[in-house]
């Protein structure tokens, strides 16, 4: 035992620098990401703010059943998948396809412009996007709604319309961040064998059979790690994205948990019932996770741990 431990001291004294240098990043996540776990059993009480944790009255499973038997919660959560589920079905493969695209493009200068526009709205803050969608899609000076004129159409309100919202949301989600998506399968595609291309060449192997047979399967491996982590944020659509663009007429298709936490947490300070909620969505999310790596691994192989 007392040998073990010397040679455990002596491994740490060796490596003490790299040691030293993740102290900050572990420091950071047992602060940030592990300590407000600890908060969370206040879903479990009638959390009073001047009671504490530890002088609130515990309730069990209270705010759980609350949260399921609200008229309204359905609703949100329906919303919630069905805005997870076009998330990942429409937004997660265009960063794919566009890292493929522009590897396709020869011309450096083009390309390396191309990258810069696709990148800039990723470093727009929501308020700013929600401004430009609200100008793009406005009743009276909207490009949209000028060309339907043009076509003789009638114009629409379409931030007003529940049947619009949802694309609206996932539309600008796609705008901001695919771009900046790409550069993580960009830098998977720069490390493919370029030996691999040059030999399907001499085959008579063409650019869309290249991509086919050698690209996409080189990118399996990051596809399948990035859908995971993707899956385990399914019900996590972030709050400022879907708030910035809500009113009143689009709220019965646009609200999500997020929102709805923020509005009976902060507003209504019914700090038990939200953190429920959010622990609702932790777990599932959770569950996702290890079910998407169960059969990710089943099938592809690829998982992980």
């Amino acid at each position: 035992m007392g040998a073990r431990l010397g040679d455990a001291g002596r491994y740490l004294w060796r490596y003490r620098i790299l040691y030293l240098l993740s102290l900050p990043g572990i420091l950071y996540f047992f602060l940030f990401k592990y300590v407000p776990l600890f908060g969370s059993v206040i879903a479990f009480q009638n959390y009073n703010i001047f009671k504490g944790i530890t002088g609130s009255d515990w309730v069990g499973l209270e705010h759980f059943q609350k949260m399921f038997s609200h008229y309204d919660f359905l609703r949100i959560l329906n919303n919630t998948l069905l805005l997870g589920l076009y998330d990942l079905v429409i937004a997660f493969p265009v960063p794919i396809v566009l890292a493929i695209l522009l590897n396709e493009v020869r011309m450096i200068m083009f390309k390396r412009m191309l990258q810069t526009i696709v990148y800039m709205p990723h470093f727009l803050s929501w308020v700013v996007i929600s401004g430009i969608f609200m100008g793009i899609f406005s009743m009276d000076a909207g490009v949209v709604n000028k060309a339907l004129e043009f076509l003789g159409m009638q114009p629409v309100y379409f931030l007003g319309e529940d049947s619009y919202i949802r694309f609206i949301l996932i539309g600008s989600g796609i705008w901001r961040d695919s771009g900046y998506g790409t550069i993580i399968f960009l830098a998977a595609i720069a490390g493919i064998n370029p030996d691999l291309y040059e030999a399907a060449e001499v085959d008579g192997a063409g650019r869309l059979k290249q991509i086919w047979s050698i690209t996409l399967p080189s990118l399996l491996p990051t596809i399948m790690i990035l859908l995971l982590l993707h899956i385990g944020k399914f019900l996590d659509l972030g709050f400022e994205r879907v708030f910035v663009f809500l009113n009143p007429l689009n709220l019965e298709s646009g609200e999500i948990l997020d929102t709805y936490i923020y509005k009976a947490g902060l507003l209504s300070q019914q700090y038990s019932y939200t953190t429920a909620i959010g622990l609702f969505k932790s777990v599932v999310g959770l569950m996702l996770i290890l079910l998407g790596n169960f059969f990710s691994k089943k099938t592809t192989g690829e998982s992980l741990y």
